[in-house]
């Protein structure tokens, strides 16, 4: 069946640029309502019960079982160790959270998720001044080609690309760079490109190569640049945890809706996961009522197995109509009408 939306698939401020631009063409004409009671108590505070956000599944590709690696772009002199090690084993931690897990297992049925962290990679080359969605879909197929890839499952595999600090992504279709040798050159958005020094903070998708769909998330390393203006979303009081942050979110998105690209490029419901009647997955919609307030649905929260802490997003929770944190307890299911 044609659809009549646009699923957002970015992580995005609410209120930005970027948000207005994305919101502006993102929705959905006809979805299902879910009977459950609501449970006001369990929502993120400052945020009242959305039940007309509920995501409802469509048919499409989940990924119970998410194996994903982190490539990290620009060249080893680009990274800090540190920001590297923090960020590969805060995300490791978040995506096999007890708790954290228990609120996105309603998405599969209350069935264990899993997530597979292979080791990171950093990839050779000197830091671009901008990467754009057709550098990442073009660096996928590269990695194809050069079967850096032939060690996964591509078809539960979700290959994270981390940008350096001070390089700004844009969703522009056409590469900003040549893969084989990626340029340093100033780079100044164009006034209607979606950039990340609009709000955007990262996106994820596929590329299609013969039978093979390899799915990617791609982030922005969020700072406050000297100038007092943002460069992604800034949330957090170190920029490591806000790319933590970024790549939860898309995580959790490529697991819970993994075609969404086949779903814009066909305009056909069937390649959707789980999506709203808006368009929104399932961080969308909390970035979105946060606006400014992201301190409302990001925040640094325990883990389970009280080993500290992790930065993360929350993420909607049919459950509970809303943004929903870690929580101890599985949901109980409820049929949809």
């Amino acid at each position: 069946m044609a659809n009549s939306f646009i699923p957002l698939r970015v992580f995005v401020k609410g209120g930005s640029r970027a948000a207005k631009s994305h919101l502006s063409s993102a929705g959905y004409s006809g979805q299902k309502v879910e009977k459950e009671a609501l449970r006001p108590e369990a929502l993120a505070a400052g945020f009242p019960p959305t039940p007309k956000e509920n995501l409802v599944f469509q048919g499409g590709k989940t990924i119970a079982d998410l194996t994903y690696t982190n490539f990290y772009i620009g060249g080893e002199a680009a990274w800090d160790p540190s920001d590297r090690k923090n960020i590969d084993a805060a995300l490791n931690a978040a995506m096999n959270d007890e708790h954290l897990n228990n609120v996105m297992r309603q998405y599969f049925e209350n069935k264990p998720i899993t997530a597979d962290f292979r080791p990171s990679t950093i990839l050779d080359g000197p830091p671009p001044a901008a990467f754009s969605e057709g550098d990442a879909k073009a660096l996928v197929a590269s990695l194809f080609s050069d079967n850096a890839l032939d060690s996964f499952d591509l078809a539960n595999t979700v290959i994270c690309f981390m940008l350096p600090k001070g390089t700004i992504l844009t969703t522009d279709v056409a590469p900003h760079n040549p893969v084989a040798a990626i340029k340093h050159k100033p780079f100044i958005p164009a006034e209607d490109e979606d950039s990340s020094l609009q709000g955007l903070g990262g996106y994820h998708g596929s590329v299609r190569i013969g039978t093979n769909a390899v799915y990617y998330a791609i982030g922005v390393f969020s700072f406050r640049r000297d100038d007092g203006t943002d460069n992604g979303i800034v949330a957090f009081d170190a920029p490591w945890k806000n790319v933590v942050a970024t790549f939860y979110h898309e995580l959790c998105e490529a697991r819970t809706d993994a075609d969404v690209d086949d779903a814009i490029r066909t305009k056909k419901d069937q390649f959707c996961g789980w999506v709203s009647r808006s368009g929104n997955e399932c961080g969308d919609f909390p970035m979105e009522e946060a606006g400014s307030n992201l301190g409302l649905v990001m925040k640094e929260v325990p883990l389970a197995n009280g080993t500290g802490t992790v930065p993360i997003q929350f993420q909607y929770s049919n459950a509970v109509k809303g943004p929903e944190g870690p929580i101890k307890k599985l949901h109980k299911l409820h049929a949809l009408a």
